[in-house]
């Protein structure tokens, strides 16, 4: 009994410090994310001509002697860079056009929670000797973007591109024992029973509603919030979070980490509760959610709101790991890593963390089904103007 309760206190304390632990893996290695985000990389080129199209139609500040510009929960590597390069650029062509060569400075802030790598984006910003340096001033701005994070009226333009679907914390409920929204067997809602899909929703509503409601005090009027977040086209089935809506079998990429969890409880490494408090704290908006969040908070006039599909790899991807299975593994295990090794490595320690990447590797490289499947993942972006 004392065993149990020394656990349990040991998990609440995880949960509690989630904002501390919780971020993509850092460095620019081959397990980093910086090395592992293709497909954040896609649904950023996607939505580049949308970006700038936003840019363009937004109300410029001629008064102003600084444009200040936020990009919330940059995470690290060259899709964060390559984003503000091309905000700075879009509106500095707009202001030499419109203003007479009036060209205001530009101050970029990235944010994203303490235990963000933010070291190797400071490393990226400067610039080496045969390179030229960016047109922007920068700083780092360390804290999650459900609470506030610059003074009233700060931001000119803000972003978040392929963060918003991680929420502020695991819903109680679902680490309830008792609670029908305990999520026994699974790592994460993909599939779950409705009482630990609805737990998600809650969670990620109010969550939606505390950032927008902090982005409104933040953001001056005619200001621009410029969203991209993983999402599902509608209101049904949100227990598919990342299936084809019309099927409700849950993803391959979710069935091989709950397999790689079974395997680790089997083999007598860990025990059923240290499976079952495990929880991905991650949820797949839907259009209707994201409107009834701005409809809530009031702030904003949304000025596009559209849903697209997204092919997770490329085909000549593809076809490279129907030859050859193991690399296909050893690639999703790296995707896993990037994204989940840190909360993983808080909950089990870095021994056994390993021992599950390891798991998840050969399930998926046996997973004929799965390779010959061409996932794809939604993505819902938004482009918002302060009233």
């Amino acid at each position: 009994m004392e065993h149990k309760h020394r656990k349990s206190y040991k998990y609440q304390a995880w949960t509690r410090d989630l904002h501390r632990i919780l971020c993509m893996q850092g460095g620019e290695d081959d397990r980093s994310y910086a090395k592992n985000s293709e497909g954040p990389a896609s649904a950023v080129a996607l939505s580049k001509p949308l970006l700038i199209e936003a840019i363009n139609s937004m109300k410029l500040f001629t008064s102003e002697t600084s444009i200040r510009i936020a990009d919330l929960g940059c995470a690290t590597g060259y899709n964060t860079l390559s984003t503000m390069d091309l905000i700075v650029e879009t509106l500095r062509q707009r202001y030499e056009r419109e203003c007479n060569n009036n060209v205001p400075e530009f101050e970029a802030f990235f944010s994203d929670l303490p235990s963000n790598d933010f070291n190797s984006l400071f490393r990226s910003l400067v610039p080496s000797l045969d390179s030229i340096h960016r047109p922007y001033f920068t700083a780092g701005v360390p804290g999650s973007f459900y609470k506030r994070l610059f003074p009233k009226v700060k931001l000119h333009l803000a972003v978040s591109l392929s963060a918003l679907h991680w929420l502020s914390q695991i819903p109680e409920e679902v680490l309830d024992k008792q609670s029908p929204a305990w999520n026994r067997g699974r790592a994460w809602i993909d599939g779950a029973e409705k009482a630990a899909v609805d737990a998600y929703s809650k969670q990620s509503g109010e969550d939606l509603e505390a950032f927008l409601r902090c982005r409104k005090e933040e953001i001056a009027e005619g200001g621009m919030l410029f969203l991209l977040m993983a999402g599902r086209p509608g209101s049904e089935q949100p227990e598919n979070q990342l299936g084809d809506p019309d099927s409700r079998a849950k993803h391959p990429f979710t069935s091989s980490m709950d397999q790689a969890w079974e395997d680790l409880l089997n083999e007598g490494l860990i025990d059923e509760d240290t499976r079952d408090t495990f929880n991905i704290p991650a949820y797949m908006r839907s259009m209707e959610e994201v409107r009834k969040a701005f409809d809530e908070c009031d702030g904003f006039e949304i000025k596009k709101l559209e849903f697209q599909r997204i092919v997770e790899h490329s085909k000549e991807k593809h076809e490279e790991w129907i030859r050859d299975p193991a690399s296909y593994g050893r690639c999703r295990a790296n995707l896993l890593r990037a994204t989940l090794k840190p909360i993983v490595e808080a909950h089990l320690g870095q021994l056994l963390s390993e021992e599950l990447f390891k798991r998840f590797e050969k399930r998926v490289s046996e997973d004929i089904n799965m390779l010959h499947k061409t996932c794809f993942y939604g993505v819902i972006v938004v482009c918002a103007i302060r009233k």
